[in-house]
């Protein structure tokens, strides 16, 4: 085992700490100058780029066109919806002034005072009022509607506690906002969204989910429905993946947007938000991977194939080359993403365990005795199970494998959360169990005092309240003793 993986810390002895050396060990990312803000470097960034790419796809799917708007909001627009500035007052960060200058007293540069703002800007936290001051000039009729929008984009919000992806002052996203000219539109968009989330994330992320709509609290600032989906990390904790918000007509009333219906009246435009963040990247690494490294699923993983030829001397390599190099070729005619590592300034061992700690689903090694015999070794990276085969019929079993490996990452990480959410009934077996992690399926009585009673005692919090689950007769609320109005999803989460 090479040495970058000696020291990673084993998810049993501390699962923070395993976390925050493979994020830096597999080369995914690290701690910039700046404090809470990261670094994604290459191989992390390609992982974004495969996410990114696909939802892009099937965002436009469904209609919607991508747009940019500036990071600097005037902060006069965060004031015009007061639940919406209330939510996020205390995270942002505020541009003051226009210009430096040479410092008088010495080197560097100072602030000039001359060039203060008359009005601060704010950088972005969320675009729903940069947006929707937009909106306002591109909407007059029912004819306009409805207006389907999404961009990929940086935001700020100034966080206290980071930790690489999770949680970074500054993050990487995509935020999508539509306005419509009916309530049921703009829900139903709402929920489209979620699902559009939720089946990415199965598919092509192999992570199992729960999707539901979150509590009164838990909603985001402005909004009057939170739909989100939430996943199970293999510390048992919850991690919100993504959110889709129905705003109402809350922003529409709040920037005047309003438009002529079919019945010649103005009415103010319906409107919803949504949107995942580099924060996916947290949930891929700590769903799969184990103590060896990174285990990706193939459909997200730069390199779906890593070939390494084994030799003796040059005349081996080229022999070993002649029949590499070709299937290298039929591999990526088939649309598979290979890597071939024929280089000599690191040795086997070493290029396995790299190759292990950056989770490469399948690899191939072939040696001279390889050579003579028509094999070539395959190591599959969700279970480290080696086989040998012959060279003439790997390119064909290669993309089975493949589809093999996703299924059972998926398979794995749906018993992991299957066993793992339990119902209870008793506040005080509730109490005792969640802090072993999981998810609770709990009746709950709709009121924010016992949601904050539930917070304040064990530090879970009401992820959802589940689209799945039958909700005909709840039971009663294990707090209050009052007859519950649902049953809902109580975890500790990130």
């Amino acid at each position: 085992m090479a040495k970058e993986l000696k020291g990673l810390t084993k998810r049993s002895v501390s699962y923070s700490q395993w976390y925050n050396e493979l994020v830096v060990k597999a080369d995914l990312a690290e701690q910039s100058d700046v404090r809470g803000c990261m670094v994604i470097k290459p191989y992390g960034y390609a992982i974004w780029e495969k996410i990114q790419q696909t939802l892009d796809a099937k965002f436009k799917e469904t209609g919607v066109q991508n747009v940019y708007f500036p990071m600097l909001i005037p902060k006069s627009y965060l004031s015009k919806e007061a639940d919406h500035v209330e939510g996020f007052a205390k995270e942002c960060a505020v541009v003051t002034h226009y210009r430096l200058k040479s410092n008088p007293d010495g080197d560097g540069v100072v602030v000039d005072p001359a060039a203060k703002l008359e009005e601060e800007l704010i950088i972005r936290p969320t675009s729903e009022t940069t947006i929707w001051s937009t909106y306002k000039k591109w909407i007059q009729s029912w004819r306009d509607l409805p207006l389907l929008c999404n961009q990929w984009c940086n935001v700020m919000r100034w966080e206290m506690r980071t930790r690489l992806f999770l949680r970074t002052s500054e993050f990487l996203w995509q935020e999508g906002h539509t306005a419509h000219a009916t309530r049921e539109e703009a829900e139903e968009r709402a929920k489209q969204m979620v699902h559009v989330y939720a089946d990415f994330v199965r598919d092509y992320m192999a992570i199992p989910l729960v999707v539901g709509v979150k509590s009164a609290t838990e909603r985001f600032a402005g909004a009057l429905d939170t739909y989100t989906i939430e996943a199970m990390m293999q510390d048992g904790k919850a991690l919100q993946s993504g959110t889709s918000h129905f705003l109402g007509q809350n922003f529409g009333k709040a920037f005047d947007v309003q438009f002529v219906d079919k019945d010649n009246k103005q009415q103010y435009a319906w409107a919803t938000s949504w949107g995942v963040s580099t924060r996916l990247m947290g949930a891929l690494i700590m769903t799969h991977s184990d103590d060896n490294g990174l285990v990706l699923p193939p459909a997200l993983a730069p390199i779906q194939v890593v070939i390494v030829p084994i030799y003796k001397g040059q005349e081996e390599l080229e022999k070993l080359n002649e029949k590499l190099q070709p299937l290298a070729e039929k591999l990526r005619k088939r649309g598979i993403s290979v890597k071939y590592d024929n280089s000599d300034t690191k040795r086997p061992g070493f290029k396995f365990a790299d190759y292990e700690l950056k989770g490469v689903p399948v690899r191939l090694v072939m040696g001279g005795r390889d050579l003579e015999n028509g094999t070539i070794e395959v190591m599959r990276r969700d279970t480290l199970e080696k086989h040998t085969t012959m060279f003439d019929q790997i390119d064909n079993e290669v993309p089975a494998l493949l589809d093999a490996i996703q299924e059972n990452i998926y398979s794995k990480a749906k018993t992991f959360l299957d066993e793992h959410t339990y119902e209870c009934n008793n506040y005080d077996e509730f109490k005792e169990r969640v802090k072993e992690g999981g998810f609770f399926l709990c009746p709950w009585d709709g009121t924010a005092e016992t949601e904050a009673k539930i917070k304040e005692d064990t530090q879970a919090t009401i992820r959802c309240i589940p689209f799945d689950v039958e909700q005909d007769n709840p039971g009663i609320d294990m707090v209050s003793g009052k007859p519950a109005i649902c049953r809902a999803i109580i975890a500790r989460s990130y």
